[in-house]
C-alpha cells in the first residue's frame, strides 16, 4: 500500500535528522528522497527497495545515526560492504550518501585485461575537475584520491558495485559534495577486512602533508605532468596548463 505525502514527509524528515542525504523534505517520493532512502537501508542492512512501506517508515522512526570509524576531525568514510559514504565533520556529524564502487571483476579494456578495483587504505583528494571530466554523460565533478581513482558524480549508480575502481554518486549530489571535499580532504575506504586510520595525520600535520606530495607525484608523469588515471578508455582535456588523461568509470 502506498503512503500518504503526511507519512512520505516523516520519512524524509527523520531520515535526514539521522544525516542520510534527501534532498527536499518536501512529501514527494523523488529520486533524492528513494536515494536516502537506499542508503539508510544499505546501512541498516535491510532489503534495498527504495520504497517506504509501514514497516520501513517504522524502521526509519526506530534508526540510529550511523556513526563514523573515527572520531574528532572533518573526514570522507566510504564503507564498501555497505556501499555508503559518510561526510563526517568536525563535530562527528555525518551526511550519508548511496555509491556504487569497483566491481572486482577483470573487463578488457584496450586489448588489456584489468581488475576493477577499489583500493582501501587512507588517502587525501590530491586533484579535482570541475563540471564534466571529458564528455557530457560520463564522470562528473571528479575528486581523485589515489592515480586514477575518483569520487565523482555518474548517471548510472545502481545499488551493486558497478564501477571500473572510482566510487560513483548520484549525479545531482556530484556538485556539492566536491564543494564539500576541497583537495586535501582525508578520505579513508575500507570494507569489514581493511581499515586504515589517519589520526596520526591528524597529530602530525607534516606526514598528511608528506603523504600528499607522494600522492601527486606518483599521480603526475614526470615528464609530461599528466595525471596516470586509472580510466583509460577515453582522452580529455581539462581546463588546466597541460592536457591531462584520464579513463571512464
Amino acid at each position: 500500500m502506498s503512503q500518504t505525502r503526511a507519512e512520505i514527509k516523516e520519512a524524509e524528515q527523520r531520515l535526514a535528522g539521522l544525516g542520510y542525504w534527501t534532498g527536499a523534505v518536501d512529501g514527494v517520493l523523488d529520486r533524492a528522497t528513494r536515494l536516502g532512502l537506499i542508503a539508510f537501508q544499505k546501512y541498516e542492512g535491510r532489503a534495498i527497495t527504495g520504497r517506504i512501506t509501514l514497516s520501513e517508515l517504522e524502521a526509519i522512526r526506530a534508526g540510529s545515526s550511523p556513526k563514523a570509524k573515527e572520531s574528532g576531525y572533518e573526514h570522507v568514510e566510504v564503507n564498501l560492504d555497505r556501499q555508503v559514504m559518510m561526510l563526517v565533520n568536525a563535530d562527528d556529524g555525518v551526511r550519508v550518501l548511496h555509491i556504487s564502487s569497483g566491481t572486482e571483476r577483470e573487463f578488457l579494456e584496450e586489448g588489456k585485461t584489468s581488475t576493477a578495483h577499489t583500493p582501501r587504505g587512507r588517502f587525501i583528494v590530491y586533484d579535482k575537475v570541475t563540471g564534466w571530466d571529458g564528455r557530457p554523460g560520463g564522470m562528473y565533478y571528479s575528486s581523485y584520491i589515489s592515480g586514477g581513482v575518483a569520487i565523482h558524480g555518474y548517471p548510472s549508480v545502481p545499488t551493486e558495485p558497478a564501477s571500473h575502481g572510482c566510487i560513483r554518486l548520484p549525479i545531482y549530489v556530484a556538485k556539492e559534495v566536491s564543494q564539500l571535499m576541497p583537495r586535501g580532504t582525508i578520505v579513508l575506504v575500507y570494507d569489514k577486512i581493511s581499515f586504515v586510520s589517519a589520526k596520526e595525520w591528524i597529530a602530525n600535520p607534516t606526514l598528511k602533508q608528506a603523504a600528499l606530495a607522494v600522492t601527486i607525484a606518483s599521480g603526475f608523469d614526470d615528464y609530461s605532468y599528466q595525471p596516470l588515471r586509472a580510466n583509460k578508455s577515453r582522452t580529455v582535456v581539462i581546463k588546466k596548463a597541460r592536457p591531462r588523461i584520464t579513463r571512464a568509470d
